[in-house]
Formats: C-alpha cells, sequence, structure tokens
C-alpha cells in the first residue's frame, strides 16, 4: 500500500497552527487520508465542559466521513505543548482508535505516524496499537 507519509505528516503540522487549545494549551494536528488518496486533516477542539472537547484525529476523520469517504487508509498525527518545539510523540487515544477501527478498510494495514518532525517519525498498524479490537464486522 503506497502512503505518502512525508505530505500526511507535513499536512498534521500545518493543521496543528489552527487547533483550539485555551485549557491544555496541547495542541494536535492530523491528517487523514483515505482509500481514494484524499487527505483531510483536523485539530483538536477543547471546551470549557471537558466533554465536549474533540481530538484532532476524530475531527479530520469525521471530516472525511461528512464528505462520503468512509474508508480509511492512514492517520499522522503530532502534537505538543503550545509553546514548546514538539519533542515526544503524540499517540492517539482510546477513543481515537476505535474511531479509526471503524472507518479503516483493514487494521491490519491501516498506518498510524506519530510524528517529532518532518524528518523524525513512528509508524505502527492499527491492530499493533490496538490488538484484539472490536469492529463493525463483530457485529455481523
Amino acid at each position: 500500500m503506497n502512503i505518502p507519509i512525508p505530505e500526511l505528516v507535513k499536512s498534521a503540522f500545518a493543521a496543528r497552527k489552527k487547533a483550539y487549545a485555551p485549557y491544555s494549551k496541547y495542541l494536535v494536528g492530523a491528517s487523514i487520508l483515505t482509500k481514494d488518496d484524499r487527505i483531510y486533516s483536523g485539530v483538536n477542539i477543547e471546551n470549557a465542559s471537558y466533554g465536549a472537547s474533540n481530538c484532532a484525529e476524530r475531527t479530520a476523520i469525521f471530516k472525511a466521513v461528512s464528505e462520503g469517504n468512509t474508508k480509511l487508509k492512514a492517520v499522522a498525527v503530532v502534537g505538543g505543548a503550545e509553546d514548546n518545539e514538539i519533542t515526544g510523540f503524540a499517540y492517539p487515544c482510546g477513543v481515537c482508535r476505535q474511531v479509526m477501527r471503524e472507518f479503516c478498510v483493514n487494521p491490519e494495514e491501516f498506518i498510524i505516524i506519530v510524528a517529532k518532525s518532518e524528518e523524525e517519525y513512528r509508524t505502527f498498524t492499527l491492530n499493533e496499537i490496538l490488538p484484539a479490537s472490536f469492529g463493525p464486522e463483530k457485529l455481523m
């Protein structure tokens, strides 16, 4: 499967600049690659009622799904404190992993990229970070 990792990472970094995180000051950007090779980006959006906040990964996924793109191949995620250089990797939370599972083409092939810079990143499959997952096929 051909995944344009540099393009996804660059897109996630660009999106991160638009994050709305006035409470945590932790800015996250994500970019999703659909089966038809479209890229959708999203940011974390916080709310004074914390439960109403949304992660960058889900923002990007929901944008893709709202445009009719429900089959996903990869995601890139970048995050870090607002005023600091990114020094660590930002991994998707459990809720985001489950949403990825809902819309991925294949959890054995869905790629998750976590990046500190455009040059330094790690890749995982969804199966690696969400083993023994529960997907739509379990309800059939």
